[in-house]
């Protein structure tokens, strides 16, 4: 399959007045993402992985407990992860279904409580990385931040919603105020619909 830069489901300044500047988008979607599209093309091309699904590639490049991972496994999942990311926000009001409600409740006491516990595994998540509300293997929702490029493809684990918190995905808008990042990302931008499609 051609690994292609897919289109923002917006406009690049549709997130303006809700924390995430055109110029934001401009350099995380039209160049970061798309040195991720081009660089898992050229690492496929002629290989056992070309034309298998990213999802495959993710799992099957994944090297559990290698300090680092390989160029391919890094750039694919990076492109997953960022595929994923865009359909997570959203421009228009998005209220949470109940069905997302009483689930984040019966697994964290509370949305607040949620998202205390998703903004601050972001905030801590040292150096590059996402955090991520999961469906895990024993179908229990789960708070978790992953280093780098690594996603819950790689632990069997469902994504129900990811968050980026490599310092491009924020530095022009919020400087080094990740948590502030955050706090809008879980209040502002995302896309509750699309969470509960994936539940």
């Amino acid at each position: 399959m051609a690994f292609e830069l897919p289109d923002l489901p917006y406009a690049h300044d549709a997130l303006a007045d809700k924390g995430m500047s055109r110029e934001t988008l401009e350099y995380h979607h039209d160049l970061h993402h798309k040195a991720y599209a081009d660089k898992t093309a050229e690492l496929t091309q002629g290989t056992d992985w070309a034309g298998k699904p990213i999802e495959d590639i993710v799992r099957g490049t994944y090297e559990k407990g290698a300090v680092a991972q390989s160029g391919l496994f890094n750039n694919a999942s990076q492109y997953w992860n960022h595929c994923q990311f865009w359909e997570w926000m959203t421009p228009d009001q998005s209220s949470m279904p109940s069905e997302v409600e009483k689930a984040l409740t019966d697994s964290f006491g509370s949305v607040d409580a949620f998202k205390e516990q998703f903004s601050s595994k972001g905030a801590g998540q040292f150096g590059s990385g996402w955090v991520w509300l999961v469906k895990d293997t024993d179908g229990g929702l789960k708070v978790t931040s992953t280093e780098n490029g690594v996603n819950p493809l790689c632990f069997d684990q469902t994504a129900l919603l990811g968050c980026d918190v490599w310092e491009h995905s924020y530095y022009i808008d919020y400087r080094n105020k990740r948590p502030a990042y955050l706090s809008n990302f879980l209040d502002k931008l995302v896309n509750w619909e699309a969470v509960a499609a994936r539940m």
